[in-house]
C-alpha cells in the first residue's frame, strides 16, 4: 500500500515502573488515537503489558521475548513493514511504540530512520520519556539506558510526584542530561496535549512554529551554550547547543553532516537543528540525525520567529563539544576570534594533514 504521506512514528519510553502502560491507556481513550497503531514491547517470556492495555483493537501489536533495541529489533522492522503493507494502511494516522523499560531508545529510533524503505514511508516523531519521582535519581545513577531515555526525550513526564517529598534532585539530574527540556508532572498534561505531542513529527511540523520553537528553546539564541558545569557528574552523555548567526552554504552543511556521521556517528545519540542556509535565507533548513543516520535536510515553509539563526542541539556520548563547534565553524567559514593565524591553522578540524608550525615558511 502506498501511503499518501509518511506516517509519524513516536516512542514512549521510560525505565521499569515509570508508568508507560498507564500513560498509554490514557492516550488510547482519545478519539484522535482511534486510527493509531500501537506496538508494545515487553521483555520476558511471559507477557503482561499488552493485557493491561484497555483495548481489543487489532492495531495493538505486542512484541515479547526480547528488547526492541537488541534481540528483536528485526522483528520491529518486520512489524512496521507489515503495518505499511496492510490494505487499510492509509487509514492509520500514526504509530506509537512503547518500549520495554530496559530499552536503549536510540536503536529503536534508528530502526525507523536507517531502513532504506521504512525511512521513505515513516518519519520519526517525538520521544516521550517517563521517569519515576520516587526512584528516578537512583535509576539515573545506576542505569545507562535510563540516562539515554532522558537524554533523547522531546517530552519528559514525571510520574508518582504525589509519592515523593521533593523532586529538586531529580529535576537537577534531568537537566544535567537534557538541558533543553522542561519536566512536567504527568497528571498535569491533558490527553489532547499528549496526543498532539505524539502526532507531531519533527518532519511533519509544517508551519507549527510554536512547536518548532519548543524543540529548540525560545530564549537561548543569543549565545553559545556550554553545559559543562551541569554535566560534571562522571557521565559521558552530554547535551549542548551550537548557535550561529552566520549562514552556511548548503553544500558546506551537507559536507559537515556527512563528516560528522561518518567519523563520529556512534557517539551521536541525537542531533536536531534549524539551519540558516545561504541559499534559503527566508526559510530554515531542518536536520535530524540519530547516530550515523540523518534524514535528508528539509526546507520548512518559514522560520518559527523573526530571527534567522542556526541552532543545533546535540545529545552525544563521549563527544567533545569544542570539536563540534570548531568543525562547524570550519565548514561555515566562521573566523576564530582572538586566535593567532598559526594556531587557527593548526587547531582546526579541517586543517591540512601534515601541516605543522615547523613547516611554515
Amino acid at each position: 500500500m502506498v501511503l499518501d504521506k509518511p506516517l509519524t512514528v513516536s516512542i514512549i519510553t521510560g525505565f521499569l515502573g515509570a508508568g508507560k502502560t498507564t500513560l498509554l491507556n490514557r492516550l488510547l481513550v482519545s478519539p484522535d488515537m482511534a486510527n493509531a497503531a500501537v506496538i508494545i514491547n515487553e521483555f520476558g517470556d511471559v507477557s503482561l503489558d499488552h493485557l493491561l492495555v484497555e483495548s481489543g483493537d487489532d492495531d495493538i501489536i505486542e512484541l515479547s521475548s526480547g528488547c526492541l533495541c537488541c534481540t528483536i529489533r528485526g522483528e520491529l522492522v518486520e512489524t512496521l513493514e507489515r503495518l505499511l503493507d496492510r490494505p487499510d494502511a492509509n487509514r492509520l494516522t500514526s504509530i506509537v511504540i512503547e518500549t520495554t523499560g530496559l530499552a536503549d531508545p536510540v536503536p529503536v529510533m534508528q530502526a525507523v530512520m536507517a531502513h532504506p524503505l521504512l525511512s521513505q514511508r515513516l518519519s520519526l516523531g517525538s520521544v516521550v520519556t517517563l521517569i519515576d519521582a520516587v526512584n528516578g535519581v537512583t535509576t539515573l545513577e545506576h542505569y545507562e539506558e535510563a540516562r539515554k531515555q532522558v537524554a533523547v526525550a522531546d517530552q519528559l513526564l514525571i510520574s508518582k510526584i504525589d509519592m515523593a517529598t521533593d523532586t529538586t534532585a531529580l529535576k537537577s539530574a534531568i537537566f544535567q542530561l537534557n538541558p533543553n527540556i522542561t519536566p512536567i508532572n504527568v497528571v498535569d498534561v491533558s490527553e489532547a496535549e499528549l496526543v498532539e505531542q505524539l502526532s507531531t513529527g519533527l518532519f511533519e511540523m509544517g508551519e507549527k512554529a510554536d512547536i518548532v520553537q519548543a524543540w529548540f528553546g525560545e530564549n537561548d539564541h543569543h549565545h553559545d551554550h556550554h553545559h559543562h558545569d551541569q554535566n560534571r557528574h562522571g557521565e559521558t552523555i552530554r547535551s549542548f547547543s551550537l548557535v550561529r548567526e552566520r549562514p552556511i552554504e548548503h553544500e558546506a552543511l551537507r559536507a559537515f553532516l556527512d563528516l560528522l556521521a561518518a567519523q563520529h556517528g556512534p557517539k551521536l545519540l541525537r542531533v536536531k537543528g534549524l539551519i540558516h542556509v545561504v541559499e534559503h535565507s527566508e526559510q530554515p533548513v531542518l536536520i535530524h540525525g540519530v547516530q550515523s543516520i540523518f534524514h535528508p535536510p528539509r526546507v520548512l515553509d518559514k522560520w518559527p520567529s523573526a530571527e534567522r539563526v542556526t541552532k543545533i542541539v546535540f545529545i552525544a556520548d563521549g563527544l567533545d563539544e569544542s570539536f563540534i563547534q570548531r568543525l562547524f565553524d570550519g565548514f561555515s567559514g566562521t573566523p576564530q576570534i582572538d586566535q593567532a593565524d598559526s594556531a587557527a591553522m593548526m587547531d582546526n578540524p579541517l586543517a591540512i594533514s601534515g601541516y605543522s608550525k615547523s613547516r611554515q615558511s
